[in-house]
């Protein structure tokens, strides 16, 4: 259960049997139809190609959410997911610990590659099999590895599930510590708001992208946003933001 995001139900210390309670209205749901069709309308209209899928209970959608693009550091919560079930017997080494958390936090390459050797192609694709992808393509290099939103967003979804339990904190705590300069996004454009927020963003000329996990009021939603030929990396990163403003309802 996700404490680091604050998907743990409150805790009731009262002695005694339960008394009887007015009922609450439900929190508003995070992404609506009218969410949607916002977020939809501002990607759109943006240049370069864009594509978002966003994960809910009972239901994924989204704008080109099919469509392939090229990892670039996305695949590393892929990596992260892969090494940790490895592990899923025993404690982590120091030297594993070593790789992933600078590989997640600050977005090493050499730690990633690190990893990657150790997981190997098999371990990438397990991950996608154990997380319902539909479009994974690790036949290129490890940077290009072929993504898409949907599946994206459907790793991020089951992210606690996938992770073994002994780990999942340490999973969880790398994501939503991503370094500052790196925070740029969905987390920018939601912690204001009060959402807790675990993510990798993955990008090079040409190309950003970007999914997460993010909770409030008890509910949750994984999203993934993928861009390329944007006009530069800041207009890139302001399409992400504005995605996710806009697909979060009560964002």
């Amino acid at each position: 259960m996700a404490v680091a995001l604050g998907l743990a139900p409150a805790a009731d210390g009262a002695a005694g049997p339960a008394r009887p309670r007015a009922a609450e209205p439900d929190p508003p749901a995070l992404v609506t139809e009218a969410s949607l069709r916002r977020a939809r309308a501002w990607a759109a209209r943006r240049a370069g190609r864009v594509a978002f899928a966003v994960r809910v209970p009972g239901r994924l959608s989204g704008l080109r959410s099919d469509e392939a693009f090229p990892s670039a550091s996305l695949v590393k919560a892929m990596l992260l997911v892969a090494a940790l079930r490895e592990a899923r017997g025993r404690p982590l080494r120091r030297a594993e610990r070593a790789d992933l958390a600078p590989m997640v936090r600050r977005s090493d390459n050499d730690a990633a590659r690190r990893v990657a050797a150790r997981v190997g192609d098999g371990g990438l694709l397990a991950v996608g099999r154990a997380a319902g992808m539909r479009g994974l393509d690790v036949s290129g290099p490890l940077f290009d590895t072929r993504v898409t939103a949907a599946d994206q967003a459907r790793l991020f979804w089951r992210l606690e599930r996938l992770v073994p339990r002994r780990h999942r904190g340490f999973a969880l705590a790398l994501l939503a510590t991503v370094v500052a300069r790196q925070s740029w996004g969905v987390p920018r454009a939601l912690r204001p708001r009060g959402y807790a927020v675990a993510f990798k963003g993955g990008w090079r000329r040409g190309l950003v992208g970007q999914v997460a996990l993010v909770a409030r009021d008890g509910r949750r939603a994984a999203l993934a946003v993928l861009t390329s030929g944007a006009p530069s990396t800041a207009y890139a990163v302001a399409t992400i933001e504005g995605v996710a403003r806009r697909v979060m309802s009560s964002g």
